[in-house]
């Protein structure tokens, strides 16, 4: 369909010229257009596996919650603790609901204790504020929400040379190196005020820039510019996915949902039952004692084909599950996924069958991530 064609509900990012003038293949992606891919994705995934790569990522949401009691609220509404994180550092969390499922995944970046950014996936974002309405009194808690995701532009700047191409933009005084993983700050690149974050969704050593939104081009152009000599490339939606996926990086509405909990998705570890009370702490605690009956595992398909999205695991026959996420994988040279399945099914070096194009293909339960990569 025609750019001319398409639904004006479909939104535009800041950088929507430049990915036209650049040759991006553009797609509705979460209500925006959003490119695919500009060379190819295989490209553009090694691309950030080797050298770097960077990405439009201004269709993510931004929440702000601030208040006196704004820790409170985060405390009560997040399932990671907050409070045991520093001025100045993010945090992984899950957003979650009375059952233990997930609302929405979330990075959540403490300013202070009065002052926390939360950023949510584009298509929840009405969603994550109507619910952050209904479960937090703000007036009784003093507290204040702010949707601010028209304010902010996101750029993500992923890959091993992202710090060396970083800091041509930055004062000659900046130290990059002393900006840890999940830690942020607050500095001009190119010029342009940012806030700058040791984040991503690759797995590698990377920044995530918010910006002005009418300063993205110029932020765009700049960062381009200063990373050419260090191989630099555009990169679009299809290799934001085939990168989170070897990392097992979870998708809302793929591997996470409202259906499914940090326990049964592996992500445990962004759970502090022991912080005091937060939506979702009973039953989540209730699956511990009883045990999980499920689990989201890696695998590798051992036959030909690849594997997709909703394709149906099979067992002697007999449907055990659905794959959540599937894709080859360019640096394993062959199809991986993710999948719930019964924990009879789970373990390393279990065996099922996948539904591909109605044939059974063999796979295997796999350790993840897929890929050994470094933030560093």
């Amino acid at each position: 369909m025609s750019t001319s064609a398409r639904p004006s509900t479909v939104r535009r990012t800041p950088l929507f010229d430049t990915h036209m003038e650049a040759g991006g293949r553009l797609v509705e992606f979460a209500g925006f257009q959003l490119p695919i891919q500009y060379a190819s994705p295989l490209a553009e995934h090694m691309a950030v596996r080797t050298a770097a790569g960077l990405f439009d990522v201004s269709h993510m949401g931004e929440l702000l919650i601030s208040g006196p009691r704004a820790l409170d609220a985060v405390q009560r509404l997040l399932s990671n603790d907050l409070a045991r994180i520093a001025d100045g550092q993010a945090a992984y969390t899950g957003l979650l609901n009375e059952r233990g499922g997930f609302v929405d995944d979330v990075v959540a970046y403490r300013f202070s204790e009065q002052r926390f950014l939360l950023v949510v996936n584009a298509a929840n974002v009405a969603r994550d504020l109507d619910w952050i309405r209904d479960h937090v009194d703000l007036a009784q808690s003093q507290v204040q929400i702010d949707d601010l995701s028209d304010d902010y532009a996101q750029l993500a700047l992923q890959g091993p040379a992202s710090r060396r191409i970083l800091a041509r933009l930055l004062p000659a005084s900046a130290d990059l190196t002393r900006l840890a993983y999940y830690h942020f700050t607050e500095a001009e690149v190119a010029g342009t005020p940012c806030l700058l974050a040791r984040t991503g969704y690759t797995g590698e050593l990377g920044f995530e820039l918010y910006c002005p939104p009418d300063r993205a081009p110029h932020l765009w152009a700049a960062i381009i510019d200063a990373g050419q000599g260090d191989g630099l490339i555009p990169c679009g939606l299809g290799a934001r996915d085939s990168l989170r996926l070897e990392k097992r990086f979870a998708l809302y509405g793929h591997d996470i949902d409202e259906h499914h909990t940090p326990l049964e998705a592996g992500l445990g570890w962004i759970v502090k039952l022991d912080k005091g009370d937060f939506i979702g702490r009973a039953a989540l605690e209730a699956q511990k004692a009883t045990g999980l009956t499920r689990k989201l595992v890696g695998f590798e398909v051992l036959g030909r084909g690849i594997a997709r999205a909703g394709q149906t695991i099979l067992a002697d026959g007999a449907e055990i599950g659905r794959i959540t996420s599937g894709a080859f994988s360019p640096c394993r040279k062959q199809s991986i996924g993710l999948a719930y399945v019964p924990l009879s099914h789970a373990t390393i070096d279990a065996t099922f069958d996948i539904d591909i194009r109605g044939a059974p293909v063999a796979a295997r339960v796999v350790r993840t991530p897929f890929v050994e990569t470094s933030v560093d």
